[in-house]
């Protein structure tokens, strides 16, 4: 039996902004093994300089993620779909072991399968150091970024 992930392709601009939402969802409940199996079995990716496919692979870069980037908060916001691809740029904040806190700024472009898992994942990332007061993303990180949280466009991210 194929695993599937709702909604599935082809993408609407609705089912687009759905898919996005619920991948940030999942990476804001930082859970390696949960994030995973939104990913083909076989997935590939490109993550700043890294290229690694497979599941393991993508939880094995979690962890250290995760393990590196402390308190982290996660908002993504669509930039274009089309059939079986979604792109979207994202911010997050994150601080190290240090305690100096970062906000990263990207883009991804995301291919699927009939399933509507993720098969490949192709991530730009650049980091800005910033001082905690500068801070945008401060919601409760037990749950996901509340409905009426700002968006990337309404932050002026």
């Amino acid at each position: 039996m194929s695993e599937a992930r709702p909604p599935l392709p082809p993408f609407t601009r609705e089912t687009a902004i759905q898919k996005v939402r619920a991948a940030e969802n999942g990476w804001n409940g930082c859970d390696p093994e949960k994030v995973a199996l939104a990913y083909t079995p076989d997935s590939r990716w490109r993550n700043r300089a890294e290229f690694f496919s497979g599941r393991p692979a993508i939880v094995a870069f979690l962890q250290r993620k995760w393990a590196r980037e402390l308190d982290y908060r996660l908002i993504k916001e669509i930039w274009a779909h089309g059939g079986d691809r979604i792109a979207v740029r994202f911010a997050y904040e994150f601080r190290d072991a240090s305690g100096q806190w970062f906000r990263a700024y990207g883009n991804e472009n995301w291919a699927f399968d009939a399933n509507g898992l993720m098969r490949d994942r192709h991530a730009s990332i650049n980091d800005l150091a910033i001082p905690e007061c500068e801070r945008k993303f401060r919601w409760d990180r037990s749950a996901p970024r509340p409905e009426d949280h700002p968006g990337l466009t309404e932050l002026g991210l």
